[in-house]
Formats: C-alpha cells, structure tokens, sequence
C-alpha cells in the first residue's frame, strides 16, 4: 500500500522539462524576444542607475561600512528582482520578496545611509546597524539557497489518505456559504462602525469607531482585531474565489447568479477593503491578489506587478497615508527631492533591527517567547497576563518612543526569538517553501491544473500579497487576518475533483 509520503506512480515534473507549467516554451515567442532587450537597461536600472543616483545625492551621511554594506544590499536585491522580472515562469512569492527586500531594506535605507536622516532614531552603537545590515545579507542569501534546493527536487504528485491524490478544489456548496459569511460579517461591520459613509473618511476615523463599538475591552485588541478580520477577509476571499470562477468557466460567466455575487462581493469591497479606510499594507494585499487571480497566466500582468510596484513604492507610497488621519491631523510631505520621503517615512524596517538588536544585548534572546504570544494572539490578555505584546512595541517603549507602531520585520522577529542560527535556519525553509509554492502555483492555473475551483490558484496570490505584511511585521499584527483566512479556505476546501473544466 502506498504510504503518505510516497510518491504517486506518476512520472515526476523535471525542473526544466518540457511539459513544466510556464516553461519558457509557454513564452510568446515575441516577448522572449522583448524580455531578453530588456535585460540589460532593466538590470542597469535596478542595479547600477538607482543606486548611483541616490548616492549622488546631498547629504550628511558617513561612508563607513554600513554605507557599503548596504549599497551591496541594494545591488544584490536589484539583480534577484530583475531575475524574477524576466524570468520565463510566473515565481509570485518570490517575485513578492524581493520586491520588498529591494524597496524596504534596499533602496530605502541606502537613501537613509546617503542623507543622514532616518524615520526613526538609532540608538545604538553605528556596529550595531552593520550587523543588522549583514544579518539582512545573509537572510536573503539563506532565503536563495533554499529556493535553490527546491529547483533541484522534482514536483510529484503527491498520495494523501484522505484526498486520494486529488487536489484542493473549492467546494461550490461551501462557496456559496462562505459568500453569505462574507456578506453578513462585513455588514455586521459596517453597521458597528456606523454605516458605509465612515469608510471613507479616515483610518482615524475607522479606529475611533471600532474602539468605540464595544467589541474591545481594556489592554486587548483581540474583539477589535476579530471585527476588522471577519469584516474585511471573508469578502476578500469569496470575490477571489468568485473571480477565479468568472475568468476561467464560461459556464460561470453565463450564470447570472454567479455574474450577480460577483458583483455584490465587488461593492462590499469596495466599502471595507477600500484604500481611505485601509492600512497601505493590506490594501496592496487586496490589489495584487486580485490582479494574480484575474490574470493568473498572463506573463505581462505578473511583470508589470513588480515592476510597477517598484515605482509605485518609491512615489507614491511616502504620500499614500493621507487618509491615515482626519483633515486635521494630517502633515502633508514637504520635501526638495524624491529620495527624501524614503529617509524620513515608513521605511524604518533596517533601524529597527539595529535598535532591536541593542535592545537584545541588554536583555537576551526570547527562545520563541515571541512567537508564541503571535500564535496563541486570540487568547486575551485578562486571561494571559505575561501575554507578550508586539516586538516592534516593546522595542519602541525601551527606546522611549511616544508612537510605538513601528515595524519588526521578519528578519528582527526571528533574530529576537532564535538568533542568527534559528534567522538563517528559518530563511531557508521559508524561500524553500515559497519556490516550491510558485511551482505549483504555475501547475494549479495551467490547462492540466484542476479547473477554476483551484484553491492554491486563489491561496497563492493571497499569499504573494500578504507578504508585505508579514515581511514588514510586527507579526502578532498579522496573526488576526491570517488566522480568519485559514478558517475560510478549510470551509471551502474539499479534494473532490472540480469536474467542470474551464471552457
């Protein structure tokens, strides 16, 4: 008898076969030929215009070891996304990846490095921010040796006991409920808050209103957290499904019923998960898992994502926070260069590794303490009292910071809990496991994958989206919406095979 683990009797799918999902035999032969013109200026842009012109800018910053060390940084990051740019295969998580790496801990704080100025202080010793700056390095180097690893093992198909080797397709009966949840959580939400108007408004305003709905209680953000993950997931997840049902099924795109929850799902959405009542991070999940799963073959669509998101971020990201507060707390952006805003905004991801990195030398490492507090986040604090609160919190109070929401990205939230040897460990599984997702995702919405009920078609662009997130931490902020989609997808996830193929 075949056990679980054991290969299923079918051939296994080489790495560069020629039936391998978005293979480069998949290419229009016309953008084959366009890709390899681009390389080079795209390379050149990324890697060698980018950098020199930041550098060139007026500043007081110190060439010292930090600066090098981080124009390598930002060279490395630019020439693994032109990489996942023109690659022949549609690599979503990892695309995603260094998209961050090279925005957030590239670009960003070499600009920093250069001007002198950074959007919160350095504490510590300058060694400390040469550590965290190599301690990035070697995350991602461990990140690409572990999606490395998984090029070299072959995709098979998997025999599990209770699926019999199908895949996950999307029960269309529990579809249909997880849309009713979707539509009666989201307007339990809105009726809390005080209707669709307060939506958009402001994210101060949305605050004022959860806290003031009662759903919260002193010291625990668990009811408010519940609230927005209920109100804003389910109806994010039943139009992804939905959308994937439309472009795929023409039988789909005939049935008014379907047409009619689309479009409801669309409009809910359009209320909770715009971008006035949204934090900027979740609002790019929203958009670039909606892009993935409305175009999941189209090699332009995936390019333009993370090309354009490189533009998008060093723009128009610094200025997308006018809705953050009302008219009158809002302090527009008054600079002379570009580059400035990513000096003093948002991108504070490699200082606060060097500030949690003093801030473990005074204290010790937490052994998973952290990450604990992250997966037990919906016990409350009145029945945890040493519940740990988020990392970036706790080191902004050490700090003596009057505003503690500052990020901890994963590399600070696994160097707090395991050090350098559980980060460079953990890297390693996690760009594993994203180059083995990628793979599979190409296999899931190709014309052999399991039709428009595909669950990894949806998941994955979820997935690829979320990573801002969790890559910009503080994970326990996190934990809430992703816990909320996991309860989605296990009620409408079934392993009988999606009969009705796309047509």
């Amino acid at each position: 008898m075949t056990s679980v683990h054991e290969a299923a009797p079918s051939a296994p799918v080489p790495e560069h076969g020629p039936r391998e999902p978005g293979h480069a035999q998949a290419e229009p032969r016309s953008w084959t030929m366009l890709s390899r013109a681009l390389a080079v200026p795209l390379i050149l842009a990324l890697v060698c215009f980018l950098p020199a012109v930041i550098a060139a800018q007026p500043g007081s910053g110190v060439r010292d070891t930090a600066y090098w060390l981080q124009l390598v940084l930002t060279c490395y990051a630019g020439i693994r996304l032109a990489t996942m740019i023109l690659s022949t295969r549609r690599r979503l998580l990892q695309g995603v990846f260094w998209m961050f790496v090279y925005i957030a801990m590239g670009v960003a704080p070499f600009a920093q490095a250069v001007i002198g100025q950074t959007p919160t202080p350095v504490v510590g010793p300058r060694s400390d921010l040469v550590t965290a700056v190599a301690l990035i390095l070697v995350g991602c180097a461990a990140f690409d040796l572990g999606a490395l690893l998984a090029s070299r093992r072959p995709l098979r198909r998997r025999v599990a006991v209770r699926s019999g080797g199908r895949p996950a397709v999307a029960h269309r009966g529990r579809l249909g409920l997880l849309a009713l949840l979707a539509f009666a959580a989201s307007g339990y939400y809105v009726l809390k808050v005080g209707g669709p108007a307060v939506f958009f408004t402001s994210r101060q305003e949305i605050s004022a209103s959860v806290a003031g709905s009662g759903v919260g209680s002193d010291g625990s953000n668990v009811g408010s957290a519940f609230l927005k993950g209920f109100g804003t997931v389910p109806a994010l997840l039943a139009l992804l499904f939905f959308t994937r049902r439309l472009v795929t099924s023409r039988a789909a795109r005939r049935s008014p019923s379907a047409v009619l929850i689309w479009v409801g799902l669309l409009v809910l959405n359009v209320i909770v998960n715009n971008p006035v009542s949204n934090a900027r991070y979740w609002f790019l999940t929203v958009l670039v898992s909606l892009l993935f799963t409305a175009f999941p073959s189209s090699a332009a669509m995936y390019r333009s994502v993370l090309a354009m998101g490189v533009v998008g971020a060093l723009v128009l990201f610094p200025y997308a926070d006018r809705f953050r507060y009302d008219s009158a707390g809002y302090r527009p952006v008054d600079s002379s260069s570009v580059f400035e805003p990513l000096a003093t905004k948002d991108y504070d991801q490699t200082v606060m590794f060097a500030n949690t990195i003093t801030w473990v030398d005074t204290r010790g490492h937490t052994y998973g303490r952290q990450l604990a507090g992250t997966a037990l986040f919906f016990v409350p604090r009145s029945a945890w009292s040493g519940k740990p609160e988020d990392t970036g919190v706790r080191v902004g109070q050490w700090m003596g910071m009057n505003m503690t929401n500052l990020s901890s990205p994963l590399w600070t939230e696994l160097w707090v809990d395991f050090g350098a040897p559980g980060m460079v460990g953990a890297f390693a599984l996690i760009g594993y496991a994203a180059a083995r997702t990628d793979r599979r995702y190409a296999r899931a919405v190709s014309r052999d994958g399991p039709g428009p009920g595909s669950v990894l078609a949806v998941t994955a662009p979820l997935v690829a989206g979320y990573t801002f997130i969790l890559l910009r931490g503080p994970l326990l902020q996190s934990a809430g919406k992703l816990a909320v989609a996991v309860l989605c997808l296990l009620l409408v996830t079934s392993f009988r095979r999606d009969v009705r193929r796309p047509r």
